[in-house]
Order: structure tokens, then sequence, then C-alpha cells
């Protein structure tokens, strides 16, 4: 990462937090202490209001570079429980983009909101139930790109108790979630039908640059047609 992409990066983190110290900025960025409090003078330097407690870390002076857009503290708890519940998708890309964004969504909140909706992450879990495969993905936020883009997708995907892997060129066209699993519908060209997909099954995927007309698909009469089958 650039010196000024850090800079950037660390200015969104002291707009979405309350306090922040040397040691994890350093921590997060993989430099050293050192580096972080050149970084700090440079921001200062730059006119930013960057206040210093000490022994405890750094702030950004209340009402700075205050967006339009406030949010109320019914709707900050809303996004800090969604972001607990998304941690259960068990897709790392999906939860590596909704943390970055909520990241960027906190940089608005007032002081007072900012306070409160830490102290609500603080105090809320969400239990994994233990009737589930503990399988993960990190194909979720590739797979969404592809849906509204319209590019075919190339998988190598395994069914559930199969011996063998397949390979499959499909047109995304929509994803639901049940049972701590997402599910691609998708048309695949080796059955010639639509057919449901497990993300977590898919062992390797491409994305392909070309894209395919749009079948109309609709999502609420494939259910009514052709509910999902765990495979």
């Amino acid at each position: 990462m650039s010196q000024l992409s850090r800079l950037i990066s660390i200015l969104t983190l002291l707009r979405s937090k309350r306090l922040l110290t040397a040691s994890e900025l350093a921590k997060k960025y993989e430099v050293s202490v050192r580096t972080i409090y050149r970084d700090i003078r440079k921001l200062e330097d730059a006119g930013i209001p960057i206040t210093t407690i000490e022994g405890r870390g750094y702030s950004l002076m209340e009402g700075y570079a205050v967006a339009p857009v406030q949010f109320t503290e019914q709707q900050a708890n809303a996004l800090i429980t969604a972001q607990h519940l998304i941690k259960q998708t068990q897709d790392a890309s999906f939860v590596k983009d909704f943390d970055e964004a909520l990241t960027k969504i906190k940089s608005v909140f007032r002081t007072s909101v900012q306070q409160k909706s830490e102290l609500l992450e603080r105090n809320i879990y969400v239990f994994n139930s233990s009737n589930y495969e503990d399988i993960s993905s990190n194909a979720l936020s590739e797979i969404q790109l592809a849906i509204t883009n319209f590019n075919y997708v190339e998988i190598n995907y395994k069914k559930a108790e199969a011996t063998e892997v397949s390979f499959r060129k499909i047109e995304p066209y929509a994803l639901y979630a049940t049972n701590h699993k997402w599910i691609l519908i998708a048309w695949c060209y080796l059955r010639n039908d639509y057919r449901a997909f497990r993300i977590d099954r898919i062992q390797n995927f491409k994305i392909l640059n070309d894209t395919f007309e749009d079948r109309k698909f609709d999502l609420l009469t494939y259910f009514r047609s052709c509910p999902y089958e765990d495979k």
C-alpha cells in the first residue's frame, strides 16, 4: 500500500471509530509505530484536526467533515446487527466487502452514535448452529458481479457425497441463502437447464469476459416449480 493510500485509509478509520491507537494502526497496515506517528503528523500538516488523547490514542475533532447523510441510533444499530449476521454466511469475500463498506458508513456517524454503536458491537453475539456443515467459501462477491454484468462463469463443482468434480459453464442469475449456505441459481450448459449450486461446493471458478443474453429468469417462478434440494 502506498503512503497516500494509507493516509486516506487512516482518515477513513478515524472518521469511523471514536478512538484509535498507533499500535492498532501499525498492526493493520503492517508498518512500524514510528511510521504511523509520521502519518499522523502528515495528516495534521494537511489541516486534519486530529486530537491526541495521552495514553489512549487518536480521534478526530467533533464535527469535522460531517457528511450530509446522518444515521439515527436505530439505523446504526441495524447495521451493527447486520454485520454480525453477515459473518455467519461463511463467505470470506462477502464478509470482507461488507466490513469495508461499513467502515466507510461509520465514518459519517455522529460521535454519540459511534459511542453507542461500539457499545452494542461489544455486546451482541450470534451463535452458530451445530447442525450445519462448516464449509467456507470465497466466491460470493465475484459471483454477484457476474450476475449483475451477465458474465459467463466456469466452475468446478462437487456435489454432496460425490467422488468426482464436474466442470460446468453457467449463466448466473440469482442467489439466496438458507441454513448458512448461499445458493446460486444458474443456467447450466452441461444439463441444458437451470440448476442450483451451493457456493461453498464450488471448488474453483473463473469469471469470463464474454456476456450472455438475459433469459428473463424469475426467482419466484423458479421456487414454485423447482424447490432447492441440498446437493
